[in-house]
Formats: C-alpha cells, sequence, structure tokens
C-alpha cells in the first residue's frame, strides 16, 4: 500500500521506523570500514560521493538567491559543529559499541535544551530542567567514570552530541533566513577539503568494494533523510521524533550479528534513563503546543553533517 494512502499518524511513524532503520545499517557500514581505513579518508570519501546528489538537488531549487550566506558567522559556527559531529560521531562508531555510542548520542536533545538557554532566550522550567538532569544522570550511568577506563571514543561521542545540539540550535536561531541550499552545501565542502587534508598521512588506497561501501554511506544517509522529511511532514514530531529510539533495538542486533558485540546492564539501564528524560522532554514540548525543541530529531545530524542532506532545515520547513 503506498504511504499516500495511509494515514498520517501510522505513515509518519513507519516512515520514520524505516530511516533509522537505515541509519542504523549506514553506522554499520561507518563501523566496518573503520576496520580498514582512518575515519579521515571515511568522511573524505562519503562526502565526495555525495556531491552528485548535493548538485542534483542544487540544480532542482527553485527558491530564488545565491549560494552567499545572509548571516556568515551562523553559518560558518554550524558549518564547524556539522563537521565536528561528523568526525565526533564516525570515530566513536569505530571504535565503541554499536549501543553504547547510541546511547551517548542520546543525549542530544539534552544538549539542545540547555543550549537553548542563551542562544535562544529560551526559558527552561522545573519539569525541563530536571528531565536534562536526569538525562545527564543516565550519560554518567554509560559512561561509568571511575568503574570503566573513558577513552577517547566516549570523548567523541560526547563531542558529536554537544556538536550535533549546536547545529540543531543554529538552525532555530536562522529559521527561514537562511537557504537550505547555504546551510548545506558549506558543511559538505568544508568537510570534504579538511578531510581530504586530515586523511593524507595514513592515506589507504581504497579497494572497489569499498569505494562501493563508502557511497553507500552517502546513499543511506540521502535515502534515510528523505524519510525522515515525509515522516513530519504526515505526523506530529510527538508521535515521529520517539521512533529514533528503535536504533537502540538495532544496535543490539547488529551488534550481536557482526561485531560479536553484548551490551552490559549498566549501557541499557543509562540509555533508558536517557530515553525516558528526552521522551518527558518531547511530552512537554507536546503539551505547549511548542515542537520547535524537537529533542530526538536533531540527533542525526551527528553522523550527516558530512554528507550531502541534512534533515534539520528542511525539518523546520515542513508544515
Amino acid at each position: 500500500m503506498p504511504f499516500t494512502r495511509l494515514s498520517g499518524a501510522l505513515a509518519g511513524p513507519l516512515l520514520a521506523l524505516l530511516a533509522f532503520a537505515l541509519y542504523a545499517t549506514h553506522d554499520v557500514i561507518v563501523k566496518v570500514l573503520g576496520l580498514r581505513y582512518s575515519v579521515f579518508q571515511i568522511l573524505f570519501f562519503a562526502g565526495l560521493l555525495s556531491f552528485p546528489i548535493a548538485m542534483a538537488l542544487l540544480m532542482r531549487e527553485r527558491t530564488p538567491g545565491t549560494l552567499v550566506p545572509v548571516h556568515p558567522w551562523w553559518v560558518l559556527a554550524r558549518t564547524i559543529a556539522i563537521i565536528l559531529a561528523g568526525l565526533g560521531g564516525f570515530y566513536a562508531f569505530t571504535v565503541l559499541p554499536l549501543a553504547q555510542t547510541y546511547a551517548i548520542l542520546f543525549a542530544t536533545p539534552l544538549i539542545v535544551t540547555l543550549l537553548s538557554i542563551p542562544v535562544l532566550g529560551e526559558r527552561v522550567g522545573i519539569h525541563r530542567g530536571l528531565a536534562v538532569v536526569l538525562g545527564l544522570v543516565g550519560v554518567l550511568i554509560v559512561l561509568r567514570p571511575g568503574g570503566e577506563a573513558l577513552s577517547l571514543g566516549h570523548l567523541a561521542a560526547l563531542v558529536a552530541a554537544g556538536a550535533t545540539a549546536t547545529s540543531s540550535v543554529i538552525v532555530r536561531r536562522l529559521g527561514d533566513r537562511e537557504r537550505s541550499m547555504v546551510l548545506m552545501i558549506y558543511p559538505l565542502i568544508g568537510s570534504v577539503v579538511l578531510m581530504g587534508g586530515l586523511m593524507v598521512p595514513g592515506y589507504v588506497a581504497p579497494e572497489l568494494a569499498d569505494l562501493g561501501l563508502m557511497g553507500m554511506v552517502a546513499l543511506l544517509g540521502f535515502v534515510a533523510t528523505l524519510l525522515v522529511i515525509y515522516a513530519y511532514r504526515m505526523a506530529d514530531a510527538a508521535v515521529v521524533a520517539p521512533m529514533q529510539y528503535s536504533q537502540m533495538l538495532w544496535a543490539v542486533f547488529f551488534g550481536t550479528l557482526f561485531f560479536d558485540e553484548t551490551p552490559d546492564l549498566w549501557t541499557l539501564v543509562g540509555a533508558g534513563v536517557i530515553i525516558a528524560s528526552g521522551l518527558y522532554i518531547l511530552t512537554r514540548e507536546a503539551r505547549r503546543d511548542v515542537s520547535a525543541n524537537q529533542p530526538v530529531t536533531g540527533t542525526q545530524a551527528r553522523i550527516e553533517g558530512h554528507a550531502a542532506i541534512d534533515a534539520q532545515p528542511n525539518l523546520r520547513q515542513s508544515p
């Protein structure tokens, strides 16, 4: 049955579930490639192979204007954030168990809520404030400082979550005053140029099959992002956003199947606490008829920042 014939209440969550399954597959491919190539090289080729998609979208763009930013400093700040999100996220996936990486990245909506205070001038009430504190406790449960040696991978995941949140807040601040193509193309160019330079010392000539996998990273990110966009157009954020947490199930499944990973009890407990706090924040926003925070929707930018497609501007413009 075509999705257009399904009610929005059903089609939105179904599309989101499919999108996040594709994102999880995307992350598995990144982890596999990380066994043979540096994260810089993976990001470079994934970004480079995204250019045809970006150019196709640019040619279809009907909005009049140029690619000169209206707010160059905010665009630069977001470009840096997107690059850091991609770098941190990719590295974390290559060195940490999938479930542990997702658990840390799920803290993104909590950081969005915190950043909305100084950047957007929003007021965070006692309920959302307590939810943020609870979520941060969940992060500490996952990290278990003192109980397990913290690695560069944990730091990278935290950086990715913070950078993703920063990008999301900047998009909200800009609103519709900056073209989506501007917000898309500058992080892509910046990532390809920077990663192209950083990959040189440890460059390994990729095999044809691995180039295909890097192309799949770009393609899966593109298709998944389109599905997320359509999901938010067909249903409310309160219904669609929680579907991202299905990635934890995929993390357990893929981790067990391909990488001999079994998440420990504390990772699952911490993830549960983080998810609960994010859902509570989302529920409070929906009750106030305010969806701008979109506590869960920004998380995927932690990965797709390097690619041609970034869902966030499009989601903010969706009806």
